[in-house]
């Protein structure tokens, strides 16, 4: 499924298949070093995707490092459900790297593949798709194309999910932002199968 939705296609990943142009420095500092350690150590147990070329910057690999972990593995948002919201994040910023990484795990924590397919090629999300899905998209669509969410989505989430699950749903969505803007800036290749 991967490589049918995503590197297949340069017309929808723009990056795919285009040479790395910030990867890693060439040689390690003892800065670097250690930062990639505590990354190797941590529950990634590698240096891939986004902390790439924030090997540049150690400090902000720490730190970013820390949100992505307290998003993706303390985080109350069931796996579907934060699956599903990176992966439309990968596909609304058209971001080879976490489609690829993440849609395998949003198929095995039960994402539907009709689903999925329909997120690929960027059409509607299917009838049946469970409620929170489809609000999630909507909310991911809504922050990255307009910055902001519109009153009746801000109360559909409200009525979806709680206060401290819409902050953490909101601050997915950021980060997953930053993380592929900065690997389509770098033209962070797609994870190796």
């Amino acid at each position: 499924m991967t490589s049918t939705l995503s590197s297949s296609s340069a017309l929808r990943f723009p990056e795919a298949g285009q040479p790395e142009r910030l990867g890693p420095p060439a040689a390690l500092d003892a800065e670097q070093q250690q930062a990639a350690d505590e990354l190797i150590r941590g529950p990634r147990g590698g240096v891939y995707g986004p902390f790439r070329p924030l090997l540049h910057r150690p400090p902000l690999l720490r730190a970013v490092a820390k949100v992505g972990e307290v998003l993706r593995y303390e985080g109350t948002l069931d796996a579907a459900l934060r699956e599903w919201t990176i992966c439309v994040v990968a596909r609304e910023t058209s971001n080879v790297f976490e489609w690829d990484m993440h849609l395998p795990q949003a198929a095995a924590a039960g994402v539907p593949p009709a689903a999925l397919a329909a997120l690929g090629a960027r059409e509607p999300s299917p009838p049946a798709l469970r409620a929170d899905l489809a609000l999630a998209r909507v909310v991911a669509e809504e922050l990255l194309g307009q910055h902001r969410l519109r009153e009746a989505t801000w109360s559909a989430g409200l009525q979806q999910w709680d206060e401290p699950a819409l902050v953490e749903l909101v601050s997915l969505v950021g980060y997953f932002a930053m993380v592929c803007a900065l690997m389509n800036v770098a033209r962070t290749p797609a994870p190796q199968a």
